[in-house]
């Protein structure tokens, strides 16, 4: 890859440099993480149901692994932008892993709140364990309508989704937490906390900003792609671009998902869900 415009006058190259740091130290992490863990199932376990909390390192893996590569390679989809001129760059190579990456990410979330809502006897929250995988499912759905017909209404929906499954996830957090102790009540108070900041980032500035080029493209009456043109294009287009206003918009949710989301992610693995009330091992 051609390095010759990372320099420190160039604010998107200090961006990706951080982008690719973090990254490397997330992996270190999840390796260490992996190291640490006592009990190494098979691949094969990640396709059991119920699922394990033994599969939160493989899932992990999906995740963390996932945003290192769009760290690595970044791009924006529905506009076709991206750093490096090659073919990893296009949407479909960068949407497939992200869907991959995304619902395994979810799934995390799934076999926590499965886990504590069986130990602690709460069958909303065990509902809700069964449901927030299908939601981000749909929310993928959107977000691939969206760039493949370059709609942003499709990334509205999709964010608008994973907006109301934190805050599902938030409030099932909430109302386990008064059972917790120690630990894992800190864990689950910083979770809330979380949630409600990461909520609140999604309606006021993530959310609005898709609505926002919505709008502003329809006002331009901008053609849109139908779908076997589009499935070409995402495929076969991108454009290399290293200036800031192309980039400034995605800068901050892209820090946030490709660090913070991680380390959520990683600190998963360490829930002692094998710990809780034995009844939530049958």
């Amino acid at each position: 890859m051609e390095l010759t415009w990372v320099s420190y006058d160039n604010p998107v190259a200090i961006w990706w440099v951080f982008l690719v740091s973090v990254s490397l130290v997330n992996i270190f992490f999840w390796i260490w993480t992996y190291r640490f863990k006592t009990q190494r199932p098979s691949f094969a376990q990640i396709f059991q149901f119920p699922l394990k909390p033994e599969s939160m390192i493989w899932f992990s893996s999906f995740y963390v692994f996932g945003c290192a590569f769009r760290s690595f390679l970044p791009r924006a989809d529905v506009q076709r932008i991206c750093l490096f001129d090659t073919w990893f760059s296009n949407v479909l190579v960068g949407r497939t892993v992200a869907t991959i990456a995304e619902l395994a990410f979810v799934t995390q979330w799934a076999i926590a709140l499965y886990f504590i809502s069986v130990a602690y006897k709460i069958p909303s929250i065990r509902k809700l364990s069964q449901w927030i995988v299908p939601i981000i499912f749909v929310a993928e759905v959107f977000s691939w309508y969206a760039v493949i017909r370059t709609h942003y209404i499709g990334n509205a929906i999709e964010e608008s989704l994973w907006a109301l499954t934190y805050f599902l996830i938030g409030i099932s957090l909430f109302r386990v937490r008064k059972e917790l102790s120690g630990a894992l009540k800190s864990a689950a108070s910083f979770a809330i906390l979380g949630c409600f900041l990461y909520v609140l980032f999604m309606v006021t500035v993530d959310v609005p900003m898709y609505v926002t080029r919505f709008l502003e493209d329809s006002a331009q009456q901008k053609p849109l792609l139908g779908f076997f043109e589009g499935l070409k294009d995402l495929n076969s287009r991108w454009v290399v671009t290293r200036d800031i206003q192309d980039w400034k918009d995605e800068i901050a949710w892209k820090s946030l998902y490709f660090s913070f989301a991680v380390w959520v992610s990683l600190a998963l693995c360490y829930l002692p869900l094998k710990q809780l009330p034995k009844s939530a091992n049958k």
